[in-house]
């Protein structure tokens, strides 16, 4: 079984993290939902109050398959700036392991130098923050160990190509079914 973790800081996106949580795990897939904030109780933009599973410093890294970073504001900033995760992000970039971020998230990577020569996406009107990368409006990109998708109305279809990169085709159009989500996500 995949491991994901989807970092959580106050102000991020409900739709886009909570999105992911519930398809991954319909997908068969563990998630842990991590708070970057120093506290379990965060936030979100919509001023939705979540409950992390654990603490960032609390987190065991060594067996997590991918990252996952929501969007939303100012909670992009947070991600971006907490120097433990973007430690992690390296580390993960230099094994080669799955870094997904959807919304302004991918700006996050941009920044950090990651998507030099990669197909991205990312919110509209934030292209400009993803340093390196050839520009896409696709709803998701994949290039490499990277993923990255535009906003809140990407989310499910950003979710199940995540399913499908994890555990396969199969198992993305069963959650895809079960859902009963009619739109191609891809």
């Amino acid at each position: 079984m995949s491991k994901v973790c989807v970092f959580l800081a106050d102000g991020f996106e409900e739709i886009e993290g909570l999105m992911v949580v519930d398809l991954l795990r319909r997908g068969g897939i563990e998630v842990t939902t991590v708070s970057i904030m120093g506290n379990k109780s965060i936030m979100g933009r919509s001023r939705i109050e979540v409950n992390a599973d654990t603490l960032f410093e609390d987190m065991d890294y060594s067996d997590v398959d991918m990252i996952v970073l929501p969007g939303g504001m100012p909670g992009t900033t947070f991600l971006g700036n907490h120097a433990g995760l973007q430690d992690l992000i390296l580390q993960f970039a230099q094994a080669d392991k799955k870094i997904a971020a959807i919304c302004a998230a991918p700006t996050i990577l941009g920044e950090m130098g990651l998507l030099e020569g990669k197909d991205a996406t990312c919110y509209p009107g934030l292209e400009d923050k993803l340093f390196g990368a050839k520009l896409s409006e696709k709803k998701v990109e994949v290039d490499g160990n990277i993923i990255t998708s535009r906003g809140l109305g990407t989310s499910i279809t950003f979710s199940l190509k995540l399913i499908e990169v994890l555990e396969g085709k199969e198992r993305a159009l069963q959650v895809k079914e079960d859902i009963v989500f009619l739109h191609k996500w891809a």
